[in-house]
């Protein structure tokens, strides 16, 4: 019998959602709460706004986060799904940290593509302690990711990146030392491509056609020219001048069939591992692919610099 696919163990939305609780932290969220067939409280995920309200009072009942909230028509992500990648992310820093979780703000992590919602650096400070670096193309974004920050008193440098051509390049400083870079990238190859996808997504769900976004986006958090692989493999190109300075590369590949050209491309920069780490959301399966220069000796020694 096939088992459903589970959060992370360590995911604080493993067991679902406690309504009665985020309710109670943020009151605002049930005029949005509607009851399933199955008579249990939910949202409804086709509504924007329903989706964001949730995303607040997620972040502000298990994350302390008081105050969020994104521009119209912005990437809204979901939160259980993107919490995972940090805590997967943490159990390969333990690999060269005598299996042992790494925590507090001497670990430091590069978040590309921050956007608007700056949800990696919020939730993967608050559970592990980590320092994060935020970059983006999009200045709309970096308003947005700013004001989280002020609003809520964190501190997170968040860089621009001025040329789209570039991902780590004009974003690294030479004084920096990253432990792990994390990226969720563009997935499609063009807005038709983007528009299909959508498509297709209700249509699984039994929704019918839509060209609706219940999690929002601009084009530059959906597609680029060349889709993921193309972005993945400009990522990878550019990894190979910072070999020094960070010690794992990551980022989600939302298509398996992708993963083969991408082993292919890691394969000819001669990286010393190579990792493919599945994540589970319900009935849906994602994962990232994790790269690094460093032998194994020479990551434990990274970290342990990191705990001096």
């Amino acid at each position: 019998m096939a088992t459903k696919a589970k959060l992370h163990s360590r995911n604080q939305h493993a067991q679902g959602y406690d309504f009665a609780r985020l309710v109670e932290q943020t009151p605002e969220l049930e005029a949005f709460t509607i009851l399933n067939p199955a008579g249990q409280t939910t949202i409804d995920f086709q509504d924007p706004s329903a989706v964001r309200m949730l995303n607040r009072a997620l972040l502000k009942t298990h994350y302390d986060i008081e105050y969020w909230d994104i521009p119209p028509g912005y990437l809204c992500p979901p939160i259980p799904g993107r919490v995972d990648y940090i805590h997967h992310l943490a159990d390969l820093l333990s690999d060269g940290n005598d299996q042992n979780i790494p925590r507090g703000d001497q670990i430091r992590a590069l978040d590309i593509g921050t956007g608007a919602s700056l949800i990696y650096p919020l939730t993967g400070q608050r559970e592990y302690g980590w320092h994060f670096t935020g970059s983006d193309i999009d200045a709309v974004a970096l308003k947005s990711a700013r004001h989280i920050c002020e609003m809520n008193k964190l501190s997170i440098p968040l860089r621009r990146q001025n040329n789209p051509k570039n991902i780590f390049r004009g974003v690294i400083q030479p004084n920096d030392r990253f432990h792990l870079t994390m990226c969720n990238p563009p997935f499609h190859g063009s807005q038709e491509s983007a528009n299909k996808g959508t498509q297709r997504k209700w249509a699984n769900l039994g929704k019918g056609r839509s060209t609706k976004l219940n999690f929002g986006g601009q084009n530059a958090e959906l597609w680029c020219p060349g889709g993921e692989i193309k972005f993945v493999a400009r990522m990878v190109e550019q990894s190979m001048d910072f070999t020094k300075q960070c010690l794992w590369f990551t980022s989600l590949v939302s298509k398996k069939d992708n993963l083969s050209p991408l082993n292919r491309i890691l394969k000819k920069a001669n990286v010393a591992d190579c990792r493919i780490v599945e994540m589970a959301q319900g009935q849906k399966t994602s994962r990232f692919i994790a790269w690094t220069y460093k032998t194994k000796s020479q990551r434990t020694a990274f970290m342990k610099t990191a705990r001096a």
